[in-house]
């Protein structure tokens, strides 16, 4: 009886105790045309009671009854403040003015609060944003996001000509890159030049490369999230710029009696035009186009719903011999539904679609292939009281990958038509994670995910001899496809594998004083679906394949430790942090793999282990004329790949080699100077370790040939890759306060015309019988004027 006694007061408490507490929730938007911000900080002066948005404005807050005072801050815009009376549950929308009026664009930030930068757990994650001060030259006339992150430590870009980037040494592939929640699979446009991402369509972007959240799977290196602007809600605006190489137009407004808002925004090359009045590229066609589409509509205080899409390609034509082609198609409808004030929901529907085709007119042959998937996740947010706030949710994609067709292009084609093997897979996820208070000074995020991955039936699967689809020729001291035993044909309601991981997530931050902490993260992770490319970037004739009977899933654990420090009032910022990351199951290529046009591809792979390990320090000057930032990455990438089932030594005789990320030194230095209110200045240096690569060592005569013999793999190197930009951007005097705004942004790319190699080619000069090495540089120095407008 007393335990029951004790029980019920110890409930009346917790009831009386809820009782006297209200909440406060809502939405925090731009005063001038209502979009929503993410990231903003949201408290009640005075406490230790606060939030920040989450990636749709909505904020929820709880504290005792009183009377507080309500602060909203957002870098880059007026700090609101509000006297409220907190006597009940309360809906309080807030929009705050930005500081100053800017062209738009997407520049690399502090974190919005610095005080939530000390204090959040999350470990190795870097925001940008739109619409702030310009902290990078624009490459012919356009900031770019994907060239905006490889200036933060612990981010790479493959070479020139490559698309893509790398994280703490990991692969393009393992690199989650989310437009408006939507899969991209190639982010690159004009050979890595440009990114997919329309600066003047995107609202905000998040990299996550350390501390990953449970709400994100099926990579194992980083999340790159990416949102697109909702659309002006005031009233109508145009965005745009008129540059050498491209030009872009954003138009958005209200809509449907300002209940929701639209945007459109385009962007194209006329590259090809240039190329007519040159001789020997009159006939070669280069060029790109981005379209995004946005709209919204608010049905009530609690509902919301939007509709996004993006459509993107290339085309490549080098005097109509070889024809390439290729693009993403994206799409998601999304509905946000507040149940009350302390529960919040997201539910999207989402398609994503990557498509690539070749035609060699010499060989007279068409070749394509597309991966698609289908998505359908709910995810929520629980702001259980003012300490605790948890976000739980589940997912499921589908996967269709067609890994080629190849069509004969004449009757007279010596190519047969080939249709490989249709691959089909279903992957799920279940998560649940908590950002928890657990003192003034501890924080802890912590969550699990749980997923699922089953390889779904509908084709033939070759049966191998023991199992082993790769098998070692001692004699020739080579490894050789296995013999095969048959085909198992499996039907579309079989599964071919299924696959289960758990998933922890664990960050702490624990607040020293109020400038400086110190933070620790863990992270486990899986990725079923593997790009198999025996080069180190991302090209059109990259093929994707799920795991499966033969191919295991990548597991990766990351565990990071970092010290954040603050300066002089916030004027400058540091950031120190160290990792060490492992990767079961990744898989590398024999010697002489053949990746396209088969339906045998683990025939061309062994399995092995990865590890990277380094330290990052990125500082900051945030305040002033002059901002910048010294970003600076010591670092390692290895991998080694044993026999396995297949026996042998492996790859380079069992032992550690060095991954084509591996980039030892990696540093870049960037500044931007405000001269006055009509010129401003900025320019950054990069430099990196050259890639490594596979050289010869020394060759033999054959029956009167020259065959050259090659060193272990990626014992090479190639030269350290470095260039300088500058930019300058001049705004010319507004008259008589038009609406129409505008910029002339002159730049100029590769300054000192730096011939960076791409690669470097080995042949026999046919004239003196030489061998001789030929550098491939594809970029020197590009000069750029670009005119930005808006109105």
């Amino acid at each position: 009886m007393k335990n029951i006694v004790l029980g019920l007061s110890l409930l009346m408490g917790i009831i009386s105790s809820a009782q006297s507490t209200h909440s406060i929730r809502g939405t925090v938007k731009d005063f001038n045309n209502g979009e929503t911000l993410l990231g903003a900080t949201v408290f009640l002066k005075g406490t230790t009671i606060g939030t920040i948005t989450n990636a749709y404005g909505f904020y929820s807050l709880t504290a005792a009854e009183g009377t507080y005072t309500l602060v909203v801050s957002y870098m880059g815009y007026k700090e609101l403040t509000r006297e409220i009376t907190l006597n009940k549950d309360q809906l309080i929308n807030v929009e705050i003015e930005e500081s100053s009026e800017q062209l738009e664009e997407v520049v690399i930030v502090a974190e919005e609060s610095e005080q939530v930068s000390i204090k959040s757990p999350e470990t190795g994650v870097s925001k940008l944003k739109a619409g702030t001060i310009k902290q990078m030259p624009a490459v012919l006339g356009e900031v770019d996001v994907i060239k905006s992150i490889q200036m933060l430590p612990g981010v790479t870009n493959g070479g020139e000509g490559t698309g893509g980037f790398n994280v703490r040494g990991g692969a393009v592939d393992q690199n989650l890159v989310l437009l408006d929640e939507a899969i991209i699979y190639n982010t690159s446009h004009f050979f890595g030049f440009f990114s997919v991402f329309n600066t003047d369509a995107i609202k905000d972007v998040k990299l996550y490369k350390g501390d990953i959240p449970a709400k994100f799977g099926g990579r194992i290196s980083s999340v790159l999230d990416v949102h697109q602007k909702d659309g002006n809600s005031k009233h109508f605006a145009a965005t745009g710029g008129i540059g050498t190489i491209t030009s872009r137009l954003a138009l958005e407004g209200p809509l449907f009696s300002d209940k929701g808002s639209f945007l459109v925004a385009g962007r194209t090359s006329y590259a090809h035009l240039f190329m007519k009045g040159i001789e020997d590229l009159k006939d070669d066609k280069i060029s790109f186009y981005d379209l995004n589409l946005k709209t919204n509509y608010n049905l009530n205080a609690n509902n919301r719903i939007f509709l996004s899409g993006y459509f993107g390609r290339d085309v490549f034509d080098l005097d109509n011999i070889v024809k390439n082609q290729y693009g993403n198609a994206s799409g998601n409808l999304r509905w946000n539904h507040v149940f009350n004030d302390k529960l919040f929901s997201n539910l999207s529907l989402i398609y994503s679609k990557y498509d690539y085709q070749i035609e060699l007119e010499f060989a007279e042959l068409d070749w394509i292939a597309d991966i698609k998937n289908y998505n359908l996740k709910y995810d929520f947010g629980y702001y259980l009281n003012d300490k605790i706030r948890i976000d739980f949710g589940a997912s499921g994609i589908l996967y269709g990958l067609n890994p080629g067709e190849v069509k004969p292009t004449s009757e007279t084609s010596p190519i047969n038509y080939l249709k490989l093997e249709q691959k089909r897979a279903f992957e799920s996820g279940l998560y649940v994670s908590a950002e928890h208070q657990l003192t003034n000074r501890l924080t802890a995020q912590y969550g699990l995910r749980y997923s699922r991955f089953n390889r779904l039936g509908g084709q033939f699967v070759t049966d191998y001899v023991n199992n082993q689809p790769v098998i070692y020729n001692s004699e020739l001291d080579i490894y050789e496809e296995g013999d095969a035993s048959g085909e198992t044909y499996y039907s579309k309601n079989e599964s071919i594998a299924t696959f289960n991981n758990l998933e922890p997530r664990l960050g702490l931050a624990y607040q020293l004083n109020e400038s400086s902490s110190i933070k620790a993260s863990y992270t486990k992770s899986s990725q079923y679906m593997h790009l198999l490319s025996n080069t180190s970037a991302v090209t059109p004739v990259d093929v994707w394949t799920p795991s499966g009977k033969y191919i295991k899933p990548q597991l990766s654990n990351q565990y990071a430790l970092g010290y954040y420090k603050n300066f002089k009032n916030n004027m400058f910022s540091m950031e120190l942090e160290t990792y060490y990351k492992s990767i079961d199951n990744r898989i590398d290529y024999v010697d002489g793999s053949d990746l396209i046009g088969t339906n045998t591809i683990e025939t061309e792979i062994l399995n092995g282990e990865a590890r990277a390990y380094g330290v990052e320090l990125l500082l900051r000057k945030n305040k002033g004329k002059f901002t910048g930032w010294f970003a600076y990455t010591l670092s390692k990438s290895e991998q080694r790949t044993l026999g396995g089932n297949a026996g042998g030594p492996g790859i380079n005789g069992g032992k550690w080699y060095n991954t084509p990320y591996d980039r030892t030194h990696d540093f870049s230095l960037t500044g931007s100077y405000k001269l006055d209110d009509k010129w401003r200045f900025s320019s950054n240096l990069v430099y990196q370790t050259g890639r490594p690569i596979t050289n010869p060592d020394g060759q033999y005569q054959y029956e009167g040939l020259s065959i050259g013999s090659y060193s272990d793999r990626n014992e090479s190197r190639l030269p350290a890759y470095h260039r300088l930009d500058v930019s300058a951007i001049l705004t010319p005097k507004n008259k008589h306060n038009r609406r129409w705004t505008g910029e002339w942004v002159f730049g100029i790319y590769n300054v000192y015309n730096r011939k960076n190699a791409a690669s470097i080619s080995f042949s026999q000069n046919q004239d003196t019988g030489n061998n001789e090495a030929t550098r491939i540089a594809i970029f020197g120095i590009i000069p750029s004027v670009t005119y930005n407008f808006k109105f």
